[in-house]
């Protein structure tokens, strides 16, 4: 079976770029460029998520939070663990 982790995000539409700004609490604070408007922030946060984390877009999914900054991502192949030792705290 394949490992897998929930992550917390804390999604910032709108930005001026994509990028990790680092934690906030148990949550990684994201900021993507694409506006929140038919599900577009939502694709290039798993684009850009997957594409950090060198994963194939398929491995990260959105869970929870469609419509809401506050999400539940679902990242296949690595556990959470690995999520933050890629992400350390600033």
């Amino acid at each position: 079976m394949s490992s897998h982790c929930l992550l917390a995000i804390k999604a910032i539409p709108n930005a001026p770029r994509h990028e990790v700004v680092g934690w906030l609490g148990d949550a990684l604070k994201v900021k993507v460029h694409a506006p929140p408007v038919e599900g577009r922030a939502n694709e290039a946060l798993c684009e850009f998520l997957a594409e950090t984390l060198g994963l194939p877009r398929r491995a990260v999914t959105v869970q929870r939070g469609d419509t809401s900054r506050q999400k539940i991502v679902r990242i296949d192949g690595l556990s959470l663990a690995d999520i933050r030792r890629r992400f350390p705290a600033s």
